[in-house]
């Protein structure tokens, strides 16, 4: 629709904001005057965005964290909820299905919604409409039962869902009616699905969704760091809608994942070794204090749970009790979102995290973000260093603070790949089966399938998209027949072959809704805290058996007195402030991204080649060239380049060789 037919209903300075902002023309006037009150401008990916989305098309939006990326996918589905409300057409119907990997993620998002939504509410109320009838709500593994019900009753305009509750939600038989006309499907931080079976998963439930659709929704894709750009565009569209040239049916606005930053390493005043000691911790904790103190909210990142109560507790120490609060995976939701809400509203100088809250959850302004050890891969460091400054024209900072003379080079290595561009590919899973067993029974628990449309279906999802014919049907024989065919032990389906048709056995959709998913089950114990029975988080099997009544440890910000372990449960109380221990959970290291991996071998054998030639040249020259080349290249201070060439020296002197990818000592 012509934007100017809207000019003349807006106030006059939403008007002039709407004559300079070209890219808002297609929205209705309510929408246009709300983002011209809020934002001066578009972003560039919004900009371009809009017109795809708006266009019906799917479309990938790759760029830097700040950039805009969750409001250039929704605002064009608001501004269609908000036409259709206003003709008089808005059912009670899901219109938007928003995919998020992490529940944290997920509930950020809806409370974010709610401010577009109300305020809109008001220009509505106040330019005579009345307030928009439009819904959003979360359906994860958090939502209460009662909302659940009440979701099916009413249904929201907007989900905001996970892979495996997305899941459940095509399984489960009352639920299924909620896709039959959804317009937009939104998966957020696609790069954090598509490198493992999670994102297969998805990829079939998006292929079960859209045949229970009237139409094919569009589909729409947002990272910050991802490549190849063109693969995770087909993985988000899949088999049917890429020609057979292998160009996908996706307009990609790719705003690139360089930006500029501000990045250092901080080396303690000790020398670095094998392992850190605890005088180095020591001064690792003081720097970080000062850094903290520097700057109005600190968000520092570690690579364990374990670590993270660890550097936490000290800080506090330092600090105080409530200027530092820990937050990780194994938190429950509610100590988790309590501190999130402590540091938006400036309550918490700084917060200690894992990976839970690497992606977009809204935490308020960062200054500065630490990283303690190697983070292991480059997408992982950029994404948490972009964390910091997330707003438009601010430069993010992250420091980085090695542990030891390897991550020494790890941290020298990450800086040059990041000021050089680099960044690790995402390979995608090929065929799955175990993904695709729990897909099959799920699809076929719901209704009586055929086994070549099924087959059809499975290969439409770009990970399956070479899935043979041999492997399906071993597949399905496997679910027909059972584990044991003398006792039909995981036998789901009834298979006519002559006819190719399946249907389930009893017992078939209850084993998909209670067994599917793609996360890796653990051996948690609940921590329960007495007398109120309040759920604090889980600690791990073997710390739970091995801890005994008395035993004081740390979870949160609260040390907890042991009172009994049993039936999968710890027992705790308040221990008033006791010296804690700090649980461990097993399977936390994370690994080295083949990429990461070669730059790290590169750095070495450069440094390995500058330190001969140092040798082999006057000291005075090797000494003023070499250090000032890593300063150049790696950031480095020239305590941690001199630090990184003794490391290197001393491997030479002691075995004649550098470990790299091509050489081992």
């Amino acid at each position: 629709m012509a934007g100017g037919s809207y000019v003349a209903d807006l106030p006059p300075a939403a008007a002039y904001a709407y004559d300079v902002r070209m890219d808002l023309c297609q929205f209705h006037p309510l929408v246009a005057q709300w983002f011209g009150g809020r934002f001066a401008a578009p972003t560039d990916p919004q900009a371009r965005g809009w017109r795809e989305i708006a266009a019906g098309r799917n479309t990938l939006i790759a760029a830097p964290t700040g950039s805009g990326k969750t409001l250039a996918a929704f605002l064009v589905c608001l501004d269609r909820l908000v036409r259709r409300w206003l003709d008089g057409t808005l059912e009670d119907k899901t219109y938007v299905v928003y995919v998020s990997p992490l529940k944290a993620l997920g509930n950020d998002i809806h409370r974010n919604l709610e401010v577009p939504l109300a305020e809109i509410a008001e220009l509505a109320e106040a330019a005579g409409y009345g307030p928009p009838a439009i819904r959003a709500a979360v359906r994860s593994g958090d939502t209460p039962a009662s909302q659940r019900q009440a979701m099916l009753r009413r249904p929201p305009h907007i989900l905001v869902t996970t892979p495996e509750s997305l899941y459940l939600l095509l399984t489960s038989q009352k639920s299924r009616k909620l896709f039959d006309v959804v317009e937009t499907v939104i998966v957020d931080e696609i790069h954090a699905l598509v490198r493992d079976k999670r994102g297969s998963h998805l990829a079939l439930s998006l292929e079960r969704l859209e045949e229970l659709n009237e139409r094919r929704p569009v589909r729409v894709g947002l990272s910050a760091t991802q490549r190849p750009m063109d693969e995770i565009a087909r993985f988000l569209v899949g088999t049917r809608q890429v020609g057979d040239d292998g160009e996908p049916d996706c307009r990609i606005i790719d705003g690139g994942h360089a930006r500029e930053l501000d990045l250092g390493i901080e080396v303690p005043p000790s020398e670095l070794s094998a392992v850190c000691s605890n005088e180095q911790w020591a001064e690792i904790y003081t720097r970080l204090t000062e850094l903290i103190a520097g700057h109005r909210s600190t968000l520092i990142f570690v690579n364990t749970r374990r670590l993270a109560e660890r550097v936490a507790h000290h800080l506090r120490e330092q600090l105080g009790e409530e200027a530092v609060a820990a937050h990780h995976g194994s938190l429950s939701r509610e100590i988790r979102h309590s501190a999130e809400t402590r540091l938006k509203a400036g309550e918490l100088r700084a917060i200690v995290a894992t990976a839970s809250l690497e992606m977009g959850i809204d935490i308020g302004y960062i200054d500065l973000v630490c990283q303690i050890g190697a983070p292991r891969s480059i997408a992982t460091f950029l994404q948490r260093v972009g964390r910091a400054g997330h707003s438009l024209g601010k430069v993010p900072k992250g420091r980085l603070m090695p542990l030891t003379r390897d991550e020494l080079l790890e941290a020298l290595a990450l800086v040059r790949a990041v000021r050089r561009g680099k960044l690790d590919p995402i390979e995608i899973p090929a065929c799955p089966l175990d993904i695709l067993a729990q897909q099959i029974v799920a699809t076929v628990a719901c209704e009586e399938r055929g086994e070549d449309e099924l087959f059809e279906m499975c290969r439409r999802a770009w990970p399956y998209r070479d899935l043979a014919r041999d492997d399906f049907d071993e597949i399905v024989g496997m679910l027909a027949e059972g584990i044991s065919p003398s006792i039909r032990r995981g036998a789901y389906l009834h298979r006519d072959a002559i006819h190719g048709r399946l249907r389930a056995r009893r017992g078939a959709r209850l084993a998909a809704l209670t067994s599917g998913g793609a996360i890796p089950e653990t051996a948690q114990y609940r921590v329960v805290a007495e007398p109120e029975g309040t759920y604090v988080g889980t600690v791990d099997e073997d710390f739970a058996v091995e801890s005994l009544a008395g035993d004081v440890f740390l979870l949160g910000n609260t040390s907890w007195r042991v009172q009994h372990v049993r039936a999968g449960e710890v027992r705790v109380r308040d221990a008033d402030g006791a010296p804690p221990s700090i649980p461990f959970w097993f399977g936390e290291g994370p690994g080295r991204t083949p990429e990461f991996s070669a730059e790290v071998s590169q750095l070495r054998m450069d440094l390995d080649e500058a330190v001969r030639a140092r040798h082999a040249s006057s000291a005075a020259n090797g000494h003023a060239s070499v250090p000032e080349w890593l300063a150049a290249e790696c950031g480095a201070s020239d305590w941690a380049a001199e630090q990184a060439l003794a490391y290197v020296d001393a491997q030479l002197a002691a075995v004649g060789i550098v470990p790299t990818a091509g050489e081992i000592m």
